[in-house]
């Protein structure tokens, strides 16, 4: 009885959780699945006072811990995307990933960078280089690869597990390493 109850209050608060984040202006279908302590967070650039916008598409589930922060960008999740356990990502510039992606646990997907300032000047106070990343169709990222900003990865692209991506990836390309490099083709 007890187990019960603690399962209907789990999906009562997963659907005020929802309710809030479409309040907050989150575009979410509504078949998309929320797993425990996940964030959404449309929150504005800290440089600038525009808003950041989410859009999640039919079949999206996102996993424990993960974090989708807008930082005044777009993150758009195509249809039937797997966001596995506490992948993070930073929407400066713009995510977008395509339909039928498998992003495994531990992925960073960052957006933006930092400007590179004179001695002088504190890093943490310069403002940011929002560059978009492109995800294609039917990609599979490893757990715990890096996409950093500015990157493009084609349709169908493999990435191992670890990689860090830091230039684009030729549609159905198979790429490991730090910085990912292709190894071979599907």
């Amino acid at each position: 009885m007890i187990q019960f109850i603690l399962q209907k209050l789990q999906q009562y608060l997963r659907r005020y959780q929802r309710r809030s984040w479409q309040k907050q202006g989150a575009q979410i279908a509504a078949d998309c699945l929320f797993e425990e302590e996940v964030a959404l967070r449309i929150t504005p650039s800290f440089f600038t006072s525009k808003p950041g916008k989410i859009v999640l598409q039919n079949g999206t589930k996102l996993s424990k811990g993960c974090v989708l922060d807008c930082f005044g960008g777009e993150i758009t999740l195509g249809c039937n995307v797997f966001l596995g356990p506490y992948c993070v990502l930073y929407g400066h510039g713009n995510i977008r990933i395509g339909n039928d992606c498998l992003i495994a646990m531990g992925c960073k997907i960052i957006a933006g960078n930092h400007t590179i300032p004179a001695p002088d000047a504190l890093i943490r106070l310069q403002p940011d280089v929002p560059k978009p990343i492109t995800i294609g169709n039917d990609v599979w990222l490893g757990a715990d690869v890096k996409v950093l900003a500015g990157v493009t990865i084609g349709n169908g692209c493999i990435v191992g597990a670890g990689s860090v991506v830091t230039n684009d990836l030729p549609p159905y390309s198979i790429a490991v390493g730090s910085p990912a490099k292709v190894i071979k083709h599907r």
